[in-house]
């Protein structure tokens, strides 16, 4: 399965010197990881399906359009290792931190579940993703670097007692992620780059059935790989190409569950997160004007079900909980320009359209998603002259996403349409020396 949508369906409800630097790097990274504990990853996928779009401070204001091309800052390392290759300086590093809050509220039409009442409060809530990068020129030809980012993610929580408490009540998936990459220059025109992601991925999903309480919590750690590829055939344009692989999981951990389905214990399930592809282009129109623009493609069709298999207990082997999917490919298509209005100050804009993976359906209020279209806008300050400012602000206009979810062992429905909409605050401070 890949993650962008916790439905449980019809069976229990619905990440000065060289030794200086490093040292400050490895300290920040620290700091990074405290914090991506703490404070959650996700709330919502922000980028179709579990896919959180914001994976850099400095692309909110551009919608994220032209990511495999700007080659802007550090966080080229996530986008494309290769515009490593493009950065100025020999080292450059970034620290973004966004503010999520996604909504979504339930209206109910015809619902035929007994049990609970009330339209379960707004699903959504604020949340804190933070990231860092880092790369570094080794010579004219080749450069290594990091990323430390939280690709996937989700969390939606109704309030207990809800008409919809057997389809879901929480649903969280965590995913934490190092990508460490390398680039190479074939010449002034051409670089290439590849890295290898290590990512570990935490879900826990629960639900109030006709005969209890549900709640698989499981985890695992997958490998994966990107390829880029970046061309700049004059210094005012950029285009790159970036595939990323899926990540495979056998995730494993504890069951809570009534006495009719084995009660507690253990339980594992066969999780893969989608491959994706990026074509990017920037071009410099003057020393004013930049444009750019982004096409990417994931591979959600690999998510079909997910069934959460017990592997302790005299009923060993059964699957208590499926979740079913049916996601289909996507395709996201973003626009963006800069206007640099003075040496300090860079004004940013841009605009996107993000597909959904889920069905009318399979659809479920686990991650209620639907098409969904961004107006961006953000703004780039030159604090030095080797440290900017990025700030960055984006509004989800999403699609009402209609429910029509049957509920274990009673077969009654949850029916209705949820009202969505996210906002997204970006900050990042980037530096290069």
């Amino acid at each position: 399965m890949v993650f962008r949508s916790f439905g449980l369906a019809a069976t229990t409800g619905p990440i000065s010197t060289k030794g200086e630097i490093m040292k400050l790097f490895r300290k920040n990274l620290t700091a990074t990881a405290v914090c991506l504990a703490l404070g959650g990853f996700a709330s919502s996928a922000f980028a179709g399906g579990l896919g959180i779009g914001t994976q850099s401070g400095s692309g909110t204001g551009n919608a994220f359009a032209g990511g495999a091309a700007s080659a802007e800052d550090a966080s080229t390392v996530w986008y494309n290792p290769a515009g490593m290759m493009a950065l100025p300086g020999k080292t450059n590093y970034a620290v973004s931190g966004h503010l999520l809050k996604p909504s979504f509220k339930f209206e109910n039409n015809g619902s035929t579940l007994p049990v609970g009442s009330g339209e379960g409060g707004d699903g959504g809530g604020w949340h804190l993703i933070p990231q860092g990068f880092i790369s570094h020129k080794l010579d004219d030809k080749l450069s290594i670097g990091a990323a430390f980012n939280t690709p996937f993610g989700l969390e939606t929580e109704y309030d207990r007692g809800w008409r919809g408490q057997a389809i879901a009540l929480q649903s969280a998936l965590k995913t934490y992620n190092l990508n460490l990459a390398a680039a190479y220059r074939i010449d002034d025109i051409m670089s290439i780059g590849a890295g290898i992601n290590v990512q570990r991925a935490e879900l826990k999903f629960n639900s109030q059935i006709a005969i209890g309480f549900v709640e698989p919590t499981l985890h695992d750690t997958g490998i994966g790989w990107n390829f880029g590829a970046l061309f700049q055939p004059s210094p005012q344009t950029r285009v790159g190409i970036h595939y990323r692989t899926p990540i495979n999981y056998t995730a494993s951990g504890t069951l809570l569950a009534p006495a009719l389905l084995g009660g507690n214990g253990y339980a594992q399930a066969g999780l893969t997160t989608p491959d994706s592809m990026s074509f990017s282009a920037f071009h410099a129109l003057n020393s004013r004007w930049d444009v750019m623009a982004d096409i990417t493609w994931t591979g959600w069709s690999h998510v079909k079900r997910l069934d959460v298999v017990r592997t302790s207990g005299p009923l060993s082997g059964t699957a208590p909980v499926s979740l079913t999917f049916n996601w289909e490919d996507t395709m996201r298509y973003s626009v963006g320009a800069n206007y640099k209005y003075n040496d300090a100050w860079k004004f940013k804009v841009g605009v996107a359209f993000d597909e959904t993976p889920t069905n009318q359906t399979d659809r479920t209020a686990r991650l209620p998603d639907e098409n969904r279209r961004w107006l961006a806008f953000g703004a780039q300050w030159k604090l030095s002259k080797s440290g900017v400012l990025d700030f960055g602000y984006a509004h989800e206009f999403i699609s009402d996403a209609a429910i029509n979810n049957r509920a274990p062992i009673t077969g009654q429905t949850l029916v209705g349409r949820f009202k969505d909409q996210a906002d997204i605050l970006s900050i990042q401070y980037s530096h290069s020396f």
